[in-house]
This record gives C-alpha cells, sequence and structure tokens, in this order.
C-alpha cells in the first residue's frame, strides 16, 4: 500500500472565497469587549440615578427611630427605649409594637415624641401593654405628626 503526504504551508490557511461564511476582521473581540464594557457602565448609571431620585423621593431619613433596649418584661408588659432622630424641634408619631417568641403580635402602639426646640434626637422610654407574654419589642417606623 502507498501512502501519500499533504504537505502543509506554514502560513495562515488559505480557504475557498464563500465557502464557510464570512471571516472575521481582526480586532473585532476588542470592539465587542469595549462596547459590553460601554454598555454595562451605562446601565449602572441609569440605575443608581434612578435609585438615588426614588430614596429622596420615597425615602425619609429625618425621621429614624433605633431601639436602645427592651427591658421589664413580664407576662403583660414591655419597656422600650429608643431614639427618635427628627427635625430640629420636630416631633414624630413612632408604631411601637411587642411580639412573643413564636412571633405573633401582642401589643401595638403609636406614641408622639417631640425634640427639645434645638435639639434633633429624642430618647424615650415607653411601657407597652401586651396581651400575652412578650419577647421582644420594637419601632416599627416613625413619620411626620400630621
Amino acid at each position: 500500500m502507498t501512502e501519500t503526504h499533504a504537505t502543509i504551508s506554514r502560513g495562515a490557511p488559505v480557504f475557498p472565497a464563500g465557502r464557510y461564511g464570512r471571516r472575521r476582521a481582526p480586532g473585532g473581540r476588542l470592539r465587542r469587549t469595549l462596547l459590553a464594557a460601554v454598555v454595562l457602565l451605562a446601565l449602572v448609571a441609569t440605575l443608581t440615578v434612578i435609585s438615588v431620585r426614588l430614596y429622596r423621593q420615597y425615602g425619609d431619613p429625618v425621621y429614624d427611630a433605633q431601639v436602645i433596649t427592651y427591658t421589664d418584661i413580664t407576662d403583660n408588659q414591655v419597656l422600650v427605649d429608643f431614639r427618635v432622630t427628627v427635625p430640629s424641634g420636630g416631633s414624630a408619631v413612632c408604631l411601637l409594637r411587642a411580639r412573643d417568641r413564636a412571633g405573633a403580635e401582642v401589643a401595638r402602639e403609636q406614641v408622639t415624641v417631640t425634640a427639645e426646640p434645638g435639639s434633633r434626637h429624642v430618647t424615650t422610654r415607653h411601657r407597652l401593654a401586651t396581651t400575652a407574654r412578650p419577647f421582644i419589642g420594637e419601632v416599627m417606623r416613625c413619620r411626620p405628626v400630621s
């Protein structure tokens, strides 16, 4: 049996025109990568602008509440100490609640707090009367007095 060896050229292969589709131009991959990076950057910038606008429109950082502690837990009460940030000398209505160990709500009450003139922070202690033994006392939210 006779064996024929094909010769392989040392350069780039030459394909018949039109047989394997259009060849990609060199450097196209870099162009696509840059285009994808620009589109991604534009998307992130757009989402950031939308987030900031929505936060300014719906978020209210002026009325902020933090629970300091909840103590004096008995079968029918919990004592909640909390701090509220309000506009200087302003007031806020805060919604407090207590939950039992299973997570069921056992008390809910609205409390109005008022800051001293020139002060933005109010520290308050409030006793919540509960229908069962509470496990935790919380401040749900604070809003302006209407």
